[in-house]
């Protein structure tokens, strides 16, 4: 989890980092400042026209030595204000001297400043793995941050640090090259999670043959890498059933013998960002000890064209014993979950599941890239996904699910197909995963096609792997409310 900010907690100011100077744009300088460096500073502002907007912020070089005022607006929420604050002060971090800095914690309500260092430590986040020589201009930054109740501080910052290593972790899976994590590599990654507290279980494709996983297994047929199911377990709370988060781990994806045009095929490394968002979260929510019961269960697979792959007209029979006719090897993310979503209602029976996929080129041509598109049979849980997602920026939108769509699916030799013509394609795809869940459990699918990958850098977002869905679901679940 590479990162280029270390914080610090003390109860003392350090005489060897610059001061954060805080400017509120109606009371002015807030900081406890000499007479002298105020008139300065204040002097500084007036000749740069600097207000104290939120997000803006001036270096200042006096004889009192460096300072970097930083504007607050009118003040600042906890969340994503504060967050978003936090990024645009690591930005600010990136020369010297003010790569080593120091901010007043008691200048902020107690709870701004959380959110405030985890906008930032998001921010720092990158992957340089590859390079042979280093980027010259990133530097190591620190912040130091003094506070008149540090333990109580840094207590609450353990919180929020071990929801920005979920984060972290699923942007490390999102940006590996397929060479080096594939099915197997993947699964270890995530067993190095029992550091944390999880429960790990590796499904190999042997015993997967066994169970009886011909969907997932007729994906990955065409790849020499084995495929594998992995299984998270965080049993935090009493005797309750757990809430199932589920997610497709494609770890590079062809499109099989219905082959991908080659323009952007390098892309479809991140075909596994549903299941790097589950791993991600498993790791947060072990990070924080949540009091609750939760599985995460995700279906890793290669799916490639060669002379064993899976062809369009196959029919391959499901681990729910449904039979369904493969018209294009290209939605294959749906057959890897139907077996997935089956396995984990079978061996779990979940109060709930939300599933996370990078499923359909579908979902960008209806939403863009600024909402996940949300599938649902459950209004409750629906709207708990979907007030999650609000308060923590990760945007999801639900889109409708009718029988007519459904019957878009039917299949002259088999119980359905796997795809169901060239109109409403999410939303068949959606249709296509409903039948594969049981009794009516409640079930969320959320696909984040658009949302998994950006192609634009945000103030706590680096441009690639964005991690979304770690944070949603970590969400969702502190504020569950038992279904059954």
């Amino acid at each position: 989890m590479p990162h280029h900010l270390d914080i610090q907690f003390s109860a003392k100011f350090s005489t060897t980092h610059v001061q954060l100077v805080l400017l509120h744009e109606y009371e002015g300088i807030i900081n406890k400042v000499d007479e002298g460096l105020m008139e300065t500073l204040l002097a500084a502002c007036n000749l740069a026209d600097f207000s104290g907007k939120s997000g803006e912020f001036l270096p200042v070089y006096s004889s009192y030595g460096p300072v970097l005022i930083a504007g607050i607006g009118k003040g600042m929420d906890a969340g994503l204000s504060a967050e978003t604050w936090g990024g645009r002060l690591f930005k600010q971090m990136q020369s010297v001297p003010f790569n080593q800095l120091q901010m007043d914690a008691d200048l902020l309500p107690a709870e701004i400043m959380p959110s405030v260092l985890c906008g930032a430590l998001s921010a720092s986040y990158y992957f340089d793995q590859y390079f042979t020589v280093k980027k010259p201009n990133k530097i190591a930054a620190e912040l130091h941050v003094t506070s008149s109740n540090k333990t109580k501080l840094s207590r609450s910052w353990k919180q929020y640090k071990a929801l920005v290593d979920g984060v972290f972790t699923a942007r490390d899976l999102l940006y590996e090259p397929a060479n080096v994590l594939y099915p197997e590599e993947f699964a270890r990654r995530c067993a190095e999670l029992e550091a944390v507290g999880l429960d790990v279980q590796i499904i190999p494709e042997k015993e997967l043959k066994t169970l009886g996983m011909g969907a997932l297994l007729g994906v990955g047929q065409g790849s020499r890498r084995d495929s594998a199911v992995v299984v998270m377990n965080w049993q935090g709370g009493s005797d309750e059933a757990p809430v199932a988060l589920v997610g497709k781990g494609v770890c590079f994806d062809t499109g099989g013998i219905s082959l991908k045009p080659a323009k952007g095929m390098e892309d479809m490394k991140w075909d596994m960002g549903g299941a790097a968002a589950i791993t991600g979260a498993m790791h947060a929510l072990a990070g924080r000890k949540v009091k609750r019961n939760v599985v995460g269960i995700i279906g890793l697979v290669e799916n490639m064209p060669d002379g064993n792959a899976q062809r369009p007209g196959d029919v391959v029979t499901s681990l729910s014993g449904q039979t369904i006719e493969v018209i294009n090897t290209d939605a294959e993310g749906r057959l890897v979950l139907a077996d997935v979503l089956t396995y984990v209602q079978d061996k779990f029976k979940p109060q709930a599941i939300v599933n996370l996929a990078t499923l359909t080129g579908a979902i960008i041509v209806s939403l863009g890239k600024e909402y996940a598109g949300l599938f649902s049979n459950n209004d409750r849980l629906a709207n708990a996904v979907t007030t999650a997602g609000g308060n923590v920026d990760e945007k999801c939108w639900r889109m409708p699910m009718e029988k007519a769509y459904d019957d878009m699916l039917k299949s002259h030799i088999a119980d359905i197909k796997n795809i169901g013509g060239p109109y409403g394609g999410a939303i068949t795809a959606a249709c296509f995963l409903h039948r594969f869940i049981k009794n009516d459990t409640p079930w969320v699918h959320l696909d984040i096609a658009g949302k998994a990958w950006s192609e634009k850098a945000k103030p706590t977002v680096p441009k690639g792997g964005t991690g979304f869905g770690v944070r949603l679901l970590n969400e969702m679940i502190d504020d569950w409310v038992d279904m059954k």
